[in-house]
């Protein structure tokens, strides 16, 4: 089974791919004022739940979702306003609009750094980004770091994610870290899924296999290595360019 494949199924009980509940999503999506008429680009959008939940609220908004894995259903049910394209968020090339989402899609661009880049080159002067990207709650532990294969400095932590925004050109406005509760829900939600099609769902006896064994692995990476320690932050970027 391919790795999108994977994650679509995993998914399935938490229709967004972050540690966020759908509440906390629209107190954010409410904090971006795009212009009226204006456009927004989502990148590495997934099924796009972030974009057809802002232009849900703002009839007069048009959109477009890139990424380089659509999910065979994404426009079903979803906005006309939205312009779906599969291509790599990191290659991708349009006119500037009036607000970015980038949510969890760093890894496309090689970093952090590159995705603020990367949002600046699509972001008309004056413009928002609602930028989620991985940071340190605290240093991490051997277990943390095995389990994610990821060293010290693979993520910033809070202070040292906002100091790169600012680097960037932009001024940090409203923000939200994820709780443990809301990253709990996402992990239970992310094996339970993976769980439950493998034992009801899977096809054939080796899908069943491999599904479990990808969802043991993910929880024992969660629960003995990085809960706790793995921080999830959501940061309104507001363009400072004078």
């Amino acid at each position: 089974m391919d790795r999108a494949t994977l994650s679509r199924i995993a998914h399935r009980d938490h229709a967004i791919a972050a540690p966020v509940s759908e509440a906390q999503a629209r107190v954010l999506l409410s904090r971006l004022s795009p212009p009226p008429n204006g456009g927004v680009l989502d990148l590495g959008c997934g099924a796009g739940v972030w974009l057809a939940e802002l232009l849900d609220s703002r009839p007069d908004l048009t959109g477009v979702g890139v990424d380089i894995a659509l999910p065979p259903d994404v426009a079903d049910g979803r906005s006309e306003r939205i312009t779906w394209v599969e291509a790599d968020a990191a290659r991708y090339e349009a006119e500037p609009v009036d607000t970015v989402i980038c949510i969890g899609a760093s890894h496309a661009f090689g970093g952090l750094a590159p995705t603020l880049d990367a949002v600046r080159r699509h972001l008309r002067p004056g413009g928002q980004v609602l930028l989620g990207d991985g940071l340190w709650e605290r240093p991490p532990s051997v277990a943390a770091q095995e389990a994610l294969q990821a060293g010290p400095d693979e993520f910033p932590d809070l202070p040292g994610l906002l100091s790169q925004a600012r680097a960037a050109g932009f001024e940090p406005g409203y923000g939200h870290v994820s709780t443990l509760g809301e990253w709990d829900d996402y992990e239970w939600s992310w094996t339970g899924a993976l769980t439950e099609w493998a034992l009801r769902d899977a096809p054939t006896p080796a899908e069943r296999a491999e599904a479990l064994a990808v969802a043991r692995q993910h929880r024992d990476e969660w629960l003995l290595g990085y809960r706790g320690e793995l921080g999830f932050a959501f940061v309104v970027l507001n363009d400072a360019r004078a």
